[in-house]
């Protein structure tokens, strides 16, 4: 994989609501950048090595990955990608209703590049602390680098 190539996001989600609220506020964020969507860690990984009948993706700008998820949840993959070479230094971000602070320093201890609290809206974070307005301009700032 060069490293020239195309943008593009991982969602990892397994709620179509989710997904809808995701894909309307980036494009409120006028951000065009490709969205590739897994419903849960398992069929991500599939899709990420091309395993299981999964066509292998290009290597994702971003990962928006969700927590409390069936079949594989979202830290149990992180770890995983953190283990594998290829994967070890993507940008994750954990998107989640969790505010449980064992959630949040799991997330911590694999290097997540932010901490999202869901319901997503990239306009509404004014003083609700936790970190999450700097997760989100993170974000932000990495996805217009990349476009």
């Amino acid at each position: 994989m060069s490293p020239t190539s195309a943008a593009s996001i991982l969602l990892v989600e397994d709620d179509q609501m989710d997904v809808m609220n995701v894909q309307r506020e980036l494009r409120k964020q006028n951000i065009s950048v490709p969205l590739v969507h897994a419903r849960n860690g398992r069929e991500a990984l599939n899709m990420l090595r091309g395993e299981n009948g999964e066509t292998k993706i290009g290597r994702p700008s971003l990962v928006m990955l969700d927590i409390n998820m069936p079949r594989l949840n979202g830290l149990e993959l992180l770890k995983i990608l953190r283990s594998d070479p290829e994967f070890s230094d993507l940008n994750v971000f954990i998107m989640t209703t969790s505010d449980l602070d064992t959630d949040r320093l799991g997330a911590k201890d694999l290097n997540v590049s932010g901490y999202i609290i869901k319901p997503l809206t990239f306009d509404s974070f004014g003083g609700e602390g936790g970190g999450t307005v700097d997760g989100f301009s993170l974000f932000l700032d990495l996805l217009k680098l990349k476009e």
